[in-house]
């Protein structure tokens, strides 16, 4: 197996199936530095990445739609080992819409959930006992819009997050305004209609990160650069606005939001700003309440996805203008306002990188 202080990861890369899609590096936590190992071709436009409880399995979106590509999105089972390094792909089944965008596995590994953006539906794939994947076993489409034109012109499910007692998914749509919830039938892998929660208008919900005790979700909202936290009812699966702070500064460019995650203390907030291309970060007080402390630069252009390495001691970012992952440290506690995360130590070149997922 991987040293514990050189963790084995995986970026994914918007590129034709002829191309390396998926790299794998071992990244050392010490220095900082990434040493590739290995990669994996077949997949066109490999987006979001999750990688299985069991350090075994891989799964991958290809981010295809039929305007573009003639055919629907799909999602791919890839099968790796990590000493000596291999990777190959097993299967793949077609997410039954356009542009899928993000997956989540549900508590048992068991359920993989995919969020096809430009479809603004939601589907829940079996993992089958090599970690093939099965057909959908359910779809679930969104219907309407909000009141951005241009972005809202209908529903644009963007990301899903399993609650922890693995009862319900929560779908992000950016084109609703809307967190939906959906009862998980974890037996029949079926999602059925439950609640909603509303976000601002025109705010465009995306990522999504529960904090460790599972009654707080926070939001990161890609059109208004806002990130939003509710209190969630565990009991009747339901969520309600607790605070909304902006991710920039005053005076700051055009902007959209990406990804969201919190330190493994729970201590700490980051979410990513593309166009401004820097990391917000948020103190997380034990209430759960936020404080932003800084907006600091993310070390390249356009930070799709970010990743917190194992350790807690770096940040990596996925830059898809500028191709390449950024390698940040972090100083959680640190005695300066923004000052908690540091200039790049070291980068790797990713042609349009788009996710970035360690094996922990």
């Amino acid at each position: 197996m991987t040293s514990s202080n050189q963790p084995l990861m995986f970026v994914s890369s918007y590129v034709p199936a002829a191309e390396p899609g998926i790299q794998a590096y071992r990244f050392d936590d010490s220095t900082g530095a990434l040493a590739a190992c290995g990669s994996c071709t077949g997949i066109t436009n490999p987006g979001y990445l999750v990688v299985h409880p069991n350090r075994r399995w891989l799964y991958a979106v290809s981010e295809t739609s039929q305007a573009s590509d003639g055919t629907f999105g799909a999602v791919w089972a890839v099968r790796f080992e990590p000493e000596p390094f291999s990777v190959q792909p097993i299967n793949h089944q077609s997410s039954r819409g356009d542009a899928p965008c993000h997956l989540r596995l549900d508590s048992t590994g068991r359920w993989l959930f995919v969020a096809n953006y430009t479809s603004g539906s939601a589907g829940v794939l079996p993992i089958q006992e090599d970690g093939s994947l099965g057909d959908l076993t359910d779809l679930v489409q969104h219907h309407g819009h909000g009141p951005n034109a241009d972005r809202q012109e209908g529903p644009h499910a963007h990301s899903t997050i399993v609650t922890a007692d693995n009862r319900f998914v929560i779908v992000a749509d950016l084109g609703l305004d809307q967190l939906v919830i959906y009862r998980f039938d974890a037996q029949a892998g079926k999602l059925h209609p439950h609640s909603q929660g509303a976000a601002r208008p025109g705010a465009g919900p995306r990522h999504t990160v529960f904090h460790p005790g599972g009654q707080i979700l926070y939001v990161a909202n890609e059109l208004d650069s806002t990130v939003a936290a509710y209190d969630y009812d565990a009991a009747g699966g339901t969520l309600r606005e607790r605070q909304t702070l902006d991710m920039l500064p005053a005076g700051a460019p055009e902007n959209t939001a990406a990804d969201i995650h919190l330190s493994a203390s729970g201590k700490r907030l980051y979410a990513s700003n593309r166009g401004h291309n820097s990391i917000a970060v948020y103190e997380v007080d034990p209430a759960g309440r936020l404080a932003r402390l800084g907006v600091v630069s993310c070390g390249g252009n356009w930070p799709r996805n970010f990743a917190l390495a194992p350790g807690g001691r770096h940040m990596l970012v996925a830059n898809q203008y500028s191709g390449d992952v950024s390698v940040l440290p972090l100083n959680e506690g640190g005695a300066q306002i923004g000052a908690e995360i540091g200039a790049p130590v070291t980068s790797a070149a990713v042609p349009q990188a788009a996710c970035i997922q360690f094996v922990a």
